[in-house]
C-alpha cells in the first residue's frame, strides 16, 4: 500500500509526464487502490492516446509504470489509464457480447467462435459468464489470434 507522500509523487510525475506531451488533455490522477493508480484523461482527440483496440493505452500504461517504479523505487505498482471513459464502455460492450452470444449457444446448442482479443478482454468474457449453467467457455489460438469460444454445456 501507498503512503499520502507516495501518491502524491506518483500524482506530480504523472502531470509532468503529459505536461511534457503536446496533447491537449485533462488528467486526473485518483488515490491509489491496492497497487493500482488510476488516471483519468478528457481529451477532444482521444484516438491517438488510445490506438487500435486501445494498443496504444495499453503500452502508456506500461510506459507510466516503469516511469513510477525507476522513479520511486517501487517494489510493484500498477496503472490504469482510462481515455473518455474508453474502457468503461468497452467493458459495457464485451459484458453485452458475451450475453448476447451465450445466449445464443444455448438457444442453439452450437458453439460460438468470438473474433481475436486481448488477454483482459477475454478475461472479461470469461468472467460474465462464470456463473452461467448453460454454456462454458474457453480460450484458443495463439497470440495475437487468440480467442474466446462459447460452447453449449455438456
Amino acid at each position: 500500500m501507498f503512503n499520502k507522500d507516495d501518491f502524491q509523487k506518483m500524482k506530480a510525475l504523472i502531470e509532468e509526464f503529459f505536461k511534457k506531451t503536446s496533447f491537449e488533455l485533462e488528467v486526473e490522477v485518483l488515490p491509489p487502490k491496492d497497487q493500482t493508480v488510476f488516471v483519468k484523461i478528457k481529451t477532444p482527440e482521444p484516438k491517438v492516446l488510445i490506438g487500435k483496440n486501445g494498443q496504444a493505452l495499453f503500452d502508456l500504461q506500461r510506459l507510466l509504470k516503469l516511469i513510477l517504479k525507476r522513479s520511486l523505487k517501487l517494489e510493484e505498482v500498477y496503472v490504469d489509464v482510462d481515455v473518455n471513459d474508453y474502457k468503461k464502455r468497452k467493458i459495457e460492450y464485451l459484458r453485452e457480447l458475451a450475453k448476447s452470444a451465450a445466449d445464443e449457444v444455448a438457444l442453439t446448442k452450437k458453439e460460438k467462435v468470438l473474433e481475436p482479443m486481448p488477454s483482459y478482454e477475454r478475461r472479461i468474457i470469461h468472467l460474465e459468464l462464470a456463473e452461467r449453467g448453460d454454456v462454458i467457455t474457453e480460450s484458443i489460438g495463439k497470440e495475437p489470434k487468440r480467442r474466446v469460444v462459447i460452447k453449449p454445456y455438456p
